[in-house]
């Protein structure tokens, strides 16, 4: 039995990797996703949960431009339900690499729709990389004193997920910071970058984004994460990084709820106006407002978090 963040007991989702596909591809390529079997007592017990592949350490997608930040995360969305897309490692670090891939997949996990906590395998996240347990060991190290895993004595390493308190603090403080990147928007960003924004949603003028919930999302997370990118600043871009796999992952899960999509392009497309105007003040109070709507959404709707 693991233990919530909240005390209560419950039994764990174990994450089994059983075997790399395409083994020997150069770190980069694109992998093929792994078959991960979730069960609570062994890696045999029926039951999937849903891995994928993005890249955390660069949200703005300063490389690629607009298509490619939605070609990663339609990619990421589109791998079938238990799977994590993991390759083996080259000879360039291996801690470096196996923090790199394993943060990738724990950001595209869908960590808050099942109440169970989420445990990984050591050995088969050993055996998927392709490498010993030292550099493994010393990722999750990596990435338990960043917050997203956690060690239990005598349980195993889990998948940490906030509570709603802390998502909404999360969410307040991503606000903040994505509200003063459109304003330095305005003043510095190229018209044409700019331009970009509005192309995100071409696909959604014929038809209501509920119809296109999953490609809907992911412009959604594409448009916050172009914001913080065409703000320009690399000291908001670093403050954010950590915050927008919480902030990625309850956007994924309240988009179709109580209608939001539908709200949420036309407050999207006002946002890019402002931008396109280099109305400064607006542009600012807009976004600003856009997110504090999550928080409050958050604080009403989800207490599936507590």
């Amino acid at each position: 039995m693991a233990v919530h963040q909240s005390g209560e007991e419950a039994s764990p989702v174990v994450c089994d990797i059983s075997r790399v596909a395409g083994s020997g591809q150069e770190l980069g390529r694109r992998r093929a996703p792994l078959p991960v079997q979730a069960g609570a007592r062994h890696a045999g017990t029926a039951g999937l949960w849903t891995w994928g592949a993005t890249d955390v350490e660069n949200p703005g997608g300063e490389t690629g431009g607009t298509m490619s930040v939605i070609a990663t995360l339609r990619s990421s969305r589109a791998a079938a339900a238990g799977q994590l897309a993991l390759a083996p490692l080259n000879s360039r670090s291996l801690r470096d690499q196996a923090y790199a891939l394993l943060k990738d997949a724990i950001a595209n996990t869908d960590i808050y729709s099942e109440r169970q906590p989420l445990r990984l395998d050591e050995r088969e996240l050993v055996k998927a990389l392709g490498v010993s347990r030292t550099p493994v060991r010393e990722a999750l190290s990596i990435l338990e004193q960043e917050g997203f895993v956690r060690t239990v004595p005598r349980r195993g390493i889990f998948i940490v997920r906030k509570s709603k308190r802390e998502i909404i603090e999360m969410i307040q403080v991503w606000a903040a910071l994505e509200s003063m990147s459109a304003r330095l928007a305005t003043l510095h960003a190229p018209d044409a970058e700019l331009g970009k924004l509005r192309h995100l949603f071409d696909s959604f003028q014929n038809s209501p984004p509920s119809e296109h919930i999953g490609e809907y999302s992911d412009a959604n997370i594409a448009f916050h994460q172009m914001i913080i990118r065409l703000g320009g600043s690399r000291l908001i871009e670093e403050a954010t990084k950590n915050l927008f796999l919480h902030v990625r992952a309850i956007r994924r899960a309240t988009i179709s709820q109580n209608n939001r999509a539908a709200r949420s392009i036309i407050e999207h497309l006002k946002i890019i106006e402002a931008l396109e105007r280099r109305d400064t003040e607006l542009a600012e109070r807009l976004t600003r407002q856009h997110t504090l709507d999550l928080a409050a959404h958050v604080d009403r709707y989800c207490d599936f978090l507590d």
